[in-house]
């Protein structure tokens, strides 16, 4: 069951903007499925392609006061008027981020057999024991896991359900890429998106995970009517990873039939979940589909 969440967090002490870096929160990550389940871990470790989750950045929580006193004060569940996304999503950082600064951070589940095995870690969190990063011990103060429209990076369904929900007519295809995104052509990457590296990555996503396979055979009928991206850059002590960032929609033209439209909305509406190209599982290619239309046609 592909299934978004949000962990909101609290560093009780700065945390260096080296630490900050895809492959330390990787590493959290794993981590915290350690600490309940380490076969769990090792597979999602393992796995050599398609890693079966993926990570955001760590998030300010600018809808919220940035200090605040101590974790043990904090309630476990969320103010209703707070929301857990930022006007534009952050992925790199220069400076530490401060301590007692209110964090979001999301993760995305994509297989069933994980989800199912991962409900025990949300189940079994200590709230009141904190996890390291780096120098930094952080608490999570609460765990966001259902829906809400203010809350566009939390939602869950079965794939049989998102296929099923899938429109039959809508032609037109948004989606805002918030963290560096770029595919592998070849040897090499590329930052453009372009109709076939996005379906195909969306759909090979699609069928590791879901039992019914859907196959990218209908980009032809797929055509760019406005875009608004721009190429950002994103470096750590290893690595310098050059992608793309912005918005970009897509035509359906041509006579196609219900059930391709409905194939593409369903691999469209899944990239909530999924992402698009590289590197995913360390923060990079963060993509959700807007639904309303950007520009006109």
């Amino acid at each position: 069951m592909p299934h978004s969440l949000i962990l909101n967090l609290l560093p009780v002490a700065p945390i260096p903007a080296q630490f900050l870096t895809g492959r330390h929160l990787h590493a959290l990550f794993l981590k915290l499925v350690n600490a309940v389940d380490p076969d769990l871990s090792a597979y999602l470790h393992d796995r050599a392609t398609e890693k079966a989750f993926t990570l955001s950045p760590f998030q300010l929580n600018r809808k919220e006061p940035d200090r605040i006193s101590t974790p043990q004060q904090q309630k476990k569940v969320l103010p209703s008027n707070s929301r857990a996304n930022s006007p534009a999503i952050q992925w790199e950082y220069k400076q530490a981020i401060r301590e007692n600064t209110r964090i979001w951070w999301r993760i995305s589940l994509l297989d069933d057999s994980s989800f199912d095995r991962l409900t025990k870690l949300w189940e079994q969190l200590n709230f009141e024991v904190p996890w390291h990063l780096g120098p930094t011990d952080i608490y999570i103060t609460n765990i966001l896991t259902n829906p809400q429209p203010d809350r566009p990076w939390v939602n869950y369904c079965t794939y049989a359900e998102l296929f099923d929900r899938a429109s039959e007519t809508d032609r037109q295809i948004s989606f805002t890429f918030c963290t560096p995104t770029n595919f592998r052509q070849g040897a090499y990457d590329s930052a453009m998106p372009t109709r076939e590296s996005i379906f195909s990555s969306l759909a090979n996503r699609w069928n590791k995970f879901s039992n019914r396979t859907i196959e990218p055979n209908f980009t032809e009928s797929i055509f760019p009517s406005f875009f608004d991206i721009r190429t950002e850059v994103s470096t750590d002590s290893r690595s310098k990873f050059i992608g793309c960032v912005g918005d970009v929609s897509y035509r359906i033209m041509g006579d196609v039939g219900a059930d391709t439209i409905k194939q593409i909305n369903a691999l469209a509406d899944f990239a909530l979940y999924s992402g698009v190209g590289r590197k995913t599982p360390m923060g990079m290619g963060m993509t959700r589909r807007l639904k309303l239309s950007i520009g006109t046609d």
